[in-house]
């Protein structure tokens, strides 16, 4: 690593921050693909939103209100 400890300070601060900055873009990239990617979650607040209104339309239809 003698070559990267002969450049400058502020050279260095910026092939860090650089190799940083692509290391985080990298993972964000891949969790928004693969999270992203499938639908599974709103399927299920979709289907227990739709069991939740029957249910309350059986549970006001005996009442006879």
């Amino acid at each position: 690593m003698a070559g990267f400890r002969s450049l400058a300070p502020k050279t260095r601060n910026l092939v860090v921050a650089g190799g940083l900055s692509a290391f985080v873009l990298g993972v964000y990239y891949y969790t928004m693909r693969a999270v992203g990617g499938t639908d599974e979650l709103q399927v299920a607040i979709d289907k227990f939103e739709e069991m939740k209104k029957k249910d309350a339309a059986r549970n006001s239809n005996p009442g006879g209100s």
